[in-house]
C-alpha cells in the first residue's frame, strides 16, 4: 500500500479567541477556528457567499505564539496536514472530525492591526522571527491569492 499525503493551506480569520492548553506532559497545544469565505456566481447569476468554518490546532512554540498575538477576527494563513479525529457524543453516537495540524503559519494584514514580532513560522520545534519591518507594507494583498 503506498503511503498517503495531505496537505491544507487556507486563509481567514479566527471566529474566536485561541484557546491554550498543556496536555498532561507538558506539550502546549492551541485550538483555533478559521473562517474562510469565498464568492461564486450562482446557477441564477448572482453572486453568493459560502463561508466554511476550519478547527486547527498548533503544537509547542508555534501554539503558543499564536495564542500571544492572535485575536477574534484576525486574519492568518495557515498549512498543515489534515487529521482525522473519532469520538463519541453526549447521546453515544460515533462521530467523526477533521482538523488542520498547524506545520506553519504567517500572520497577516496590515502593521495597524496587530502588535507582535513574530510574524512566521516555519517548523513545528522552531519559530524563527521575522521583524513586521522585514516585509513592506501592501506587499501581500489576500484578494490576489490563487487560493
Amino acid at each position: 500500500m503506498a503511503r498517503g499525503f495531505s496537505k491544507a493551506i487556507i486563509v481567514g480569520n479566527l471566529t474566536r479567541d485561541p484557546e491554550l492548553r498543556s496536555t498532561a506532559g507538558g506539550t502546549s497545544v492551541c485550538r483555533i477556528s478559521v473562517a474562510v469565505s469565498r464568492q461564486y456566481k450562482g446557477n441564477d447569476g448572482d453572486m453568493k457567499d459560502e463561508v466554511s468554518y476550519l478547527d486547527c490546532s498548533a503544537w509547542g512554540k508555534q501554539g503558543e505564539t499564536i495564542s500571544q498575538y492572535l485575536h477574534k477576527g484576525d486574519p492568518i494563513l495557515v498549512s498543515g496536514r489534515l487529521r482525522q479525529n473519532s469520538y463519541e457524543a453526549k447521546d453515544g453516537s460515533k462521530r467523526n472530525s477533521v482538523e488542520i495540524v498547524v506545520e506553519d503559519f504567517n500572520f497577516i494584514g496590515g502593521r495597524g492591526n496587530n502588535d507582535f514580532s513574530s510574524k512566521s513560522s516555519s517548523d513545528a520545534s522552531e519559530v524563527p522571527d521575522v521583524v513586521p519591518d522585514d516585509i513592506p507594507e501592501g506587499e501581500i494583498d489576500v484578494d490576489d491569492m490563487p487560493f
